[in-house]
């Protein structure tokens, strides 16, 4: 059982709801499981946050001999305005362009399984710096703690592009699908292989990135992975990240 448990873990859906019987006793804060945060694709605070929890943080990704390829970095806020609620303010950068505005929202249903399986949703919607035109994209999100060590989140959705398409063609709307797997090595070391998939009408892309999150401090995180990146026009490449965290 504790196999068909493993195996499920990489799904996204009600997947305490069919092994929670054998699962270890979980750790919890505030009747929630904790769940650590992906690192690429950021969660806005963790899923039952306690109101008034306040984030800083920023994220770069580093091209590995990848021509063309620019360095990505994105400032962002977090504030949790209410328990499970939480609000994000971001501006996602190309080199050292300006390439659109973010706000995000996220919520949280509640748990189930004796308080090991949490689900949520999040929206973002992202401005073109450029043109103005908005991005749209609509997450459910469930996270599963199996034991003290090990831990899932799935997040599952779509994305309605910006992008100005040509008479008579389609947007290149796609289904989003990001599944993380972790384990805690100590109180403050994390290792984490996080899945980016989007499959459109054009291809898919896809980024798998191996990576380590250390507490520095009590307030302060480093999140640091090397993956591949395959976007759907283009060859895979090399590819490094790296998030510094604030918390207040």
């Amino acid at each position: 059982m504790n196999r068909l448990c493993w195996r499920l873990g990489y799904g996204p859906l009600l997947v305490a709801a069919v092994c929670h019987s054998s699962l270890a006793q979980a750790e919890t804060v505030g009747g929630a499981p904790l769940i650590p945060e992906p690192m690429v694709f950021d969660m806005i605070r963790p899923l039952a946050a306690p109101r008034g929890e306040l984030e800083v943080n920023t994220l770069a990704l580093f091209p590995i001999r990848a021509r063309g390829e620019e360095i990505e970095w994105a400032p962002e806020i977090e504030y949790a305005f209410a328990d499970g609620h939480a609000i994000e303010f971001e501006l996602p950068f190309e080199g050292g362009r300006l390439d659109s505005i973010k706000l995000g929202l996220q919520g949280t249903f509640g748990t189930l399984a004796k308080n090991r399986f949490i689900h949520g949703w999040q929206y973002l919607g992202e401005a073109d710096a450029t043109t103005g035109r908005i991005e749209t994209t609509f997450l459910y999100l469930a996270g599963v703690r199996y034991s003290e060590r090990w831990s899932t989140l799935s997040m599952v959705g779509f994305n309605l592009p910006n992008e100005e398409r040509a008479p008579g063609e389609r947007r290149d709307d796609a289904f989003l699908f990001n599944q993380s797997i972790f384990r805690d090595i100590s109180k403050d070391t994390i290792a984490g292989l996080e899945l980016n998939l989007r499959a459109g009408r054009v291809g898919t892309a896809w980024r798998l990135t191996p990576q380590f999150h250390q507490r520095l401090s009590h307030s302060v995180m480093l999140q640091a992975g090397v993956g591949v990146k395959k976007p759907a026009d283009r060859s895979a490449f090399a590819t490094s990240a790296v998030r510094l965290i604030k918390e207040f």
